[in-house]
């Protein structure tokens, strides 16, 4: 695994579901540097280190974003299209994390250019294997971009 912790950020308005993802990531032993913000635009302030995350030492570019489809202010969808038209991050990988099950955010956010759409768990034991999984993979398996 890596030597350095991962910066992760979770872009999630539901405080709880942002809760239960660190303590998930944490459980899973993982090194990462968990961050977080509230909604779409907060999520686009920080990649592009506007207003409040405007020093890199304290919103330091994240490796891997996990993202809700349905937020205040700009949902899921509009972030990930932004994302992706954007060659200065998006190179990387976004994995939506949401209670949707319905086909139409499926296939948008895969035309879109998603690496990866997952059902969130409801029970936390089966929600702590997924993050496993996804962590394994994205983190040990493939190979990802060099950070600065």
């Amino acid at each position: 695994m890596q030597n350095k912790p991962l910066t992760i950020l979770m872009a999630d308005d539901d405080p709880e579901d942002r809760m239960l993802t660190h303590l998930a990531l944490e459980k899973c032993k993982f090194k990462s540097d968990f961050r977080h913000v509230c909604d779409g635009e907060e999520l686009l302030d920080y990649l592009y280190q506007r207003g409040k995350y405007k020093d890199p030492d304290t919103a330091p570019k994240p490796l891997f974003i996990l993202l809700d489809l349905h937020m205040p202010r700009k949902n899921g969808i509009e972030v990930l299209e932004i994302i992706k038209k954007d060659a200065e991050v998006r190179h990387i990988p976004v994995v939506i994390l949401t209670s949707s099950d319905r086909y139409e955010d499926i296939i948008n956010t895969y035309n879109l250019g998603v690496n990866s759409y997952i059902k969130k768990q409801e029970k936390f034991e089966a929600f702590v294997e997924e993050l496993a999984i996804i962590g394994k993979y994205w983190f040990d398996i493939v190979r990802l971009p060099k950070r600065d």
